[in-house]
């Protein structure tokens, strides 16, 4: 009948409308749900202080708690394919937290500027600045095998240098002023062809002066403090001497000048000297004054026991008037 049709139309429109509002319905609340799960997350990580968080293998227990890990993620809303990326840790009630007090500050970054490189700091003109390339130990500075060219600025206090195996190529005055402590300077095997004259001559302390193995070709003024000096394997020719160089120096006690282009002893020769090493010369001759006083028999320089010429063409037993005074013949050719 009319009515029944009607009636059947009714019902198949009310089915359908429950269905379409069904199917409406999920994707709603699907969106509900996502939007409301930020603001659980936020008020999940409300209480951490992510400012002061320091996580390291002491505390990792206390912050952390993983018997509660998966609870911090809800893993029906992932792919199959996972990611795992870095989890911060599950926050806990404020007053559970342990105190761990005030961390340091990460220092900030600070942004680039075109003012060109920056360049170090001077270095003041009493400090000691040899100390930085050298080792200064006490009143000793050991710059050996440093690679220096030159003499560095000395601590006023020193008193022995070492600045043996360098490129030292020259010593000028100005190297050792003001160093009235400085007993030992010692600059074997370097470059060095000159000196000034007055490199050593105003050192009131100077006691030891070495050096060996360097391209002298003569020796400044020294002072009347000096007690040794070794000058071995340099160039020095007897013009290379001032006349009389050694005779006031009255507490000189050893004089090494082997290995050089001498050609002749250098006279005189002060009464405290008990060491004298002058082979591989160039010495042919000598005086009967070169160690004892001609006119004086009497005289012994019981001192000197210690004489070097071999490796130079000098006959001695030509000068047997020479060796009186001495308690020991000199060492060298006597035929």
């Amino acid at each position: 009948t009319p009515a029944g049709c009607r009636m059947r139309t009714l019902a198949w429109l009310g089915i359908a409308s429950l269905c379409l509002g069904a199917a409406w319905a999920v994707p709603a609340k699907e969106e509900r749900r996502k939007a409301e799960k930020p603001k659980a997350d936020l008020a999940l990580y409300e209480n951490l202080d992510l400012d002061n968080y320091d996580l390291t293998l002491d505390n990792y227990g206390e912050i952390l708690d993983l018997s509660n890990y998966e609870e911090l993620y809800d893993y029906g809303d992932l792919a199959p394919k996972i990611e795992v990326g870095t989890l911060a840790p599950r926050p806990k009630d404020p007053a559970a937290l342990p105190d761990l007090g005030t961390t340091a500050q990460t220092p900030k970054l600070q942004p680039p500027t075109t003012a060109g490189p920056v360049r170090p700091a001077p270095v003041p003109p009493q400090g000691l600045p040899s100390c930085l390339l050298c080792l200064c130990i006490g009143t000793s500075v050991y710059c050996d095998d440093a690679n220096l060219e030159h003499i560095p600025p000395l601590p006023p206090e020193t008193t022995y240098l070492y600045a043996r195996f360098n490129r030292i190529g020259a010593i000028r005055a100005s190297d050792f002023t003001g160093l009235k402590k400085l007993k030992r300077i010692d600059l074997t095997s370097n470059f060095i062809s000159w000196a000034d004259m007055d490199a050593f001559r105003l050192l009131p302390s100077l006691q030891e002066l070495i050096l060996p193995e360097n391209r002298l070709t003569a020796l400044p003024e020294l002072p009347r403090s000096i007690v040794r000096l070794d000058a071995r394997l340099n160039r020095i020719p007897s013009t290379g001497l001032r006349p009389e160089a050694f005779r006031d120096l009255k507490q000189l006690q050893f004089l090494h000048l082997s290995d050089n282009q001498l050609d002749s002893i250098p006279v005189p020769l002060p009464e405290s000297l008990r060491s004298l090493h002058l082979q591989n010369n160039n010495i042919q001759t000598m005086h009967e004054d070169t160690f004892c006083d001609s006119q004086d028999h009497s005289q012994i320089r019981r001192a000197l026991e210690d004489i070097r010429l071999d490796g130079n063409p000098i006959n001695l037993s030509l000068f047997p008037n020479a060796y009186f005074c001495l308690p020991r013949l000199p060492t060298g050719r006597f035929f």
